[in-house]
């Protein structure tokens, strides 16, 4: 089954780690998805750019609305993803508390809703 870890972080903190420990970081992020690629459980993963280089869109009685910047006020900020092909939740919850991420943020795993084949009934049965 598949699942995304969503990686957050708090992005002020981030810009305050020292460059040494940043290279440490970012070897530890290297190591991790080369572990997932060995595993066979790597689907997909980026980093994210800032949140101040976001653009929100919203529409609304068919207005559009678009938002330069973060839209949320939270302290910690979607940062990078992977998504994995793994077994079961608590193979998913594993490789999440490896992710060098969960050391100073949060991962959050989400189970991926498979759309393929899936017929609008499937779609309203599941909601």
């Amino acid at each position: 089954m598949q699942y995304m870890l969503l990686i957050a972080a708090n992005e002020a903190e981030e810009q305050q780690i020292p460059d040494a420990d940043m290279v440490q970081m970012i070897a530890a992020y290297g190591a991790y998805t080369e572990a997932l690629i060995q595993a066979g459980a790597l689907v997909a993963g980026e980093r994210l750019r800032e949140s101040t280089k976001a653009t929100t869109v919203r529409v609304r009685e068919g207005k559009t609305t678009v938002l330069d910047g973060p839209y949320a006020e939270a302290k910690e900020q979607l940062g990078g993803f992977y998504i994995i092909d793994v077994a079961d939740l608590d193979a998913a919850l594993h490789w999440a508390a490896r992710c060098p991420g969960a050391a100073y943020g949060s991962i959050e795993v989400r189970p991926i809703w498979p759309t393929e084949n899936m017929s609008g009934d499937e779609c309203t049965a599941a909601a």
